[in-house]
């Protein structure tokens, strides 16, 4: 539904898992609003604080030096999905709607649009919300890359550098102890974090979601490195990796979430297959969060800034239903629709898997 009025009153929330480059887009938006004229909101813990009644403005002054900050200056959460909402009763969990709270206060707050930071997750809410009437503009933020409207989201690249560098110290201690080293990297179920953090690395050995791999083919790469005098190995492997016929290793549900699956502990087991079948001492590192937090890389300040300043001239113009995307070296934008209808996922032809077989490097399925 869009407004004969002006655009005067803007909300902006950081939903989902926090990543480096949130503070860059809210001050993308902040900083050019006043240029139109504009009032903008922070909306305090992404939709928590929607349901919730939680927002603050934001002056000019309160998106000063945050360009190169972690994390949101906002809050964030992936538990508030509004349309599931947990409530504990009786020692239990219950799910409920809560779609009209949001509703009722972006009609309080007077907003004529709301600016959404998010992934899939927050975008999906964001389909439903203009369902309900309001306007909403969308911007990808996912350190996973999963998002197929857009040729990357913010927070990846800052994520991969995490890997690469991680990676880059892990081979001089396992050259020197004559170890394989396993590392577990985010991504959930597209492996591009492992994929791109494991080239930019020098991994040995990468395992995705989206190659199924087979142990025999994995043990066979160390071997082929050892009888090339090369007495150590690394391996990368996508916290959604699984081997043929196996299923995804998890370390519990939360029920809280709209994904209840909580990926996680596929390191230790190819730690331990390959230190059991090679007889290589082997260690696992799992770099989890790590992932998320902390400055983001150059690009990544540049992306976010991009994303935000195009949102809000997306929104002086009155042009909601949106997601802002990136396609080859310009930012457009995608319907909300278009944006959710199919998760990226790596391709056998990807450039970056064709490159990495070039290179010597095994998706255990070889």
């Amino acid at each position: 539904m869009t407004k004969n009025h002006e655009v005067r009153r803007i909300g902006v929330l950081t939903g989902g898992g926090d990543c480096p480059g949130l503070n860059a887009v809210i001050r993308g938006v902040t900083k050019p609003a006043q240029d139109y004229g504009m009032t903008v909101f922070g909306i305090l813990d992404g939709f928590e604080g929607f349901v919730e009644g939680k927002a603050r403005e934001l002056r000019n002054e309160d998106v000063s030096g945050i360009l190169s900050r972690g994390g949101t200056i906002l809050g964030s959460s992936n538990k508030g999905d509004p349309f599931h909402w947990p409530v504990e009763k009786d020692g239990n969990i219950e799910i409920v709607d809560r779609s009209q709270n949001v509703l009722r206060n972006y009609k309080a707050w007077e907003l004529d649009a709301v600016i959404a930071i998010g992934g899939d997750g927050t975008m999906h809410i964001c389909k439903k919300l203009m369902d309900m009437g309001i306007n909403v503009i969308g911007v990808p933020k996912t350190i996973d890359n999963d998002l197929d409207a857009t040729d990357m989201t913010f927070g990846h690249d800052s994520a991969v550098y995490v890997v690469s560098m991680a990676l880059d110290r892990l081979h001089t201690t396992a050259s020197s102890h004559h170890r394989v080293m396993v590392v577990e990297v985010m991504g959930r179920y597209a492996g591009w974090i492992a994929l791109h953090g494991g080239l930019a690395g020098g991994a040995d050995i990468i395992l995705i979601p989206e190659i199924p791999f087979s142990w025999e083919s994995a043990y066979d790469k160390i071997h082929q490195r050892e009888l090339q005098g090369k007495r150590f190995s690394l391996v990368c492997v996508a916290e959604g990796a699984k081997p043929v016929g196996g299923e995804f290793v998890t370390k519990g549900t939360d029920a809280k979430r709209t994904d209840p699956i909580q990926l996680g502990g596929i390191g230790k087991v190819v730690a331990d297959n390959i230190e059991n079948n090679t007889g290589k001492e082997t260690r696992v590192i799992v770099l989890g969060h790590l992932q998320r937090g902390g400055s983001p890389t150059p690009y990544d300040r540049i992306l976010s800034t991009k994303f935000g300043a195009f949102a809000i001239e997306l929104a002086s113009k009155k042009v909601f239903g949106k997601m802002v995307a990136l396609k080859g070296s310009k930012i457009g934008e995608v319907k909300i629709e278009e944006a959710i209808s199919k998760q990226k996922l790596v391709k056998l032809n990807d450039q970056a898997v064709i490159a990495a077989r070039a290179v010597g490097i095994s998706f255990g399925d070889e």
